[in-house]
């Protein structure tokens, strides 16, 4: 009893001493998506705060698809490897199902970092103008229309499986790295559909290279006053947050995670960050790593089984 009550006083002391003198060396934060997407944009904010405060190197290392998911899961545990990552996340495993690891299990949730609106959004030269004309146009002929994403499971593939089921129109997705990659097909007229952020497709849409037919959220966005909310285009049912947060391998210790969650609020709370993020239409705000992973878990459950529906075929 005594000796197995000193070996966890030590664990602790122990826990605590790797917290006080965190971080010691170079930080990466993982972001597993290409350049240029809004994770990206954050992670790259994130990390410039961050380097300030630990008066360390904090770089931002893209890593896009399973493969960079994994390198966390798998990777360092002494906090020296964290990513940023959107709500996509929380279904990854149901869209690949011979992960090597568990996306919930597997990771420490550390904070939720921001959310933003999502942009429904179609080629500026597309036959349909409004969300109306966009669903009769799949309705009438199933399959004939595409849809893209910054990936299988991503934040905007979860909006379009969403956007699928509630809408009960077929279309056939072809996914890509980032929304960069996404926004281009279509620009180009390779894809009919697809989702975006207006911290990445806002100048397009704006300068008319892209259309956007509908943006998620109770009000207008101040930026794209013309384009109307998903109620206001018909589809009130359609609610969706699409949030970024920071995780960590599960087996960092709990002490160095707490750290991390206190130094990344302290890092947006920043007025002039919020300020940044807000002309993207962004809203930055942090949360207990207890919280973000009570919303990690439901997200999972609630998307998890949209997403299930849809690569099984039942929603199709």
């Amino acid at each position: 009893m005594i000796g197995s009550g000193l070996a966890a006083t030590a664990a602790l002391m122990g826990s605590g001493a790797i917290a006080q003198t965190y971080p010691n060396q170079l930080v990466r934060i993982i972001v597993p998506f290409s350049g240029g997407s809004l994770t990206d944009i954050l992670a790259r904010s994130v990390a410039e705060k961050l380097a300030a405060k630990w008066k360390q190197q904090v770089i931002v290392e893209n890593r896009p698809g399973i493969a960079g998911v994994s390198s966390v899961a798998k990777g360092p545990t002494d906090g020296s490897q964290i990513m940023l990552t959107s709500n996509g996340h929380s279904v990854i495993g149901v869209v690949n199902k011979n992960l090597n690891f568990d996306p919930i299990k597997d990771f420490a949730a550390i904070s939720r970092v921001g959310s933003t609106p999502s942009i429904l959004i179609v080629p500026p030269d597309a036959p349909f103008k409004t969300l109306a004309e966009l669903i009769a146009a799949a309705k009438a002929k199933p399959d004939s229309l595409s849809y893209s994403s910054a990936g299988v499971g991503s934040s905007t593939g979860i909006a379009a499986e969403l956007f699928r089921h509630l809408t009960q129109t077929k279309m056939v997705l072809i996914p890509h790295r980032g929304l960069p990659e996404s926004q281009i097909s279509i620009m180009r007229g390779d894809t009919s559909v697809a989702f975006t952020f207006f911290g990445v497709g806002g100048d397009l849409i704006q300068s008319g290279k892209l259309r956007a037919l509908a943006v998620t959220g109770k009000s207008r966005m101040a930026q794209l006053p013309d384009v109307p909310t998903f109620a206001e285009a018909g589809l009130p049912e359609f609610t969706y947050d699409s949030w970024f947060g920071m995780l960590a391998a599960a087996a960092v210790p709990k002490p160095i995670v707490s750290q991390i969650a206190r130094d990344l609020a302290e890092a947006l709370s920043d007025p002039a960050l919020i300020k940044q993020f807000a002309a993207q239409g962004a809203d930055i705000a942090s949360s207990t790593p207890e919280a973000f992973e009570a919303e990690l878990r439901s997200d999972a459950e609630r998307y998890g089984k949209l997403v299930a529906m849809s690569t099984d075929g039942a929603a199709k």
